[in-house]
């Protein structure tokens, strides 16, 4: 990236952050800007609670019926592959 080997994480321990310091940082930037919108009160923290959304609903497999017919007008007509289309 950027014109630099490797990947985009590989760099000097002296001259950078980890990733995790920085996870860190913006779990608890993101835990005041909660408490905040919540709360009214900047810089109002709890460090004893942490919210955790967790909850997962099963939304469907594959498509809806307007998604397939749109997939089937949308498709060309067999034997038609590749060439080219006039208006």
């Amino acid at each position: 990236m950027l014109g630099f080997r490797g990947h985009f994480s590989t760099k000097s321990r002296r001259y950078s952050t980890t990733l995790g310091a920085l996870r860190t940082a913006r779990a608890d930037w993101r835990r005041a800007q909660v408490a905040e919108a919540t709360t009214g009160i900047e810089g109002a923290t709890d460090e004893s609670t942490t919210l955790v959304l967790a909850h997962w609903v099963y939304a469907g497999t594959g498509l809806t019926d307007a998604e397939a017919w749109l997939a089937e007008t949308l498709a060309p007509a067999p034997g038609t592959e590749g060439e080219p289309t006039h208006a």
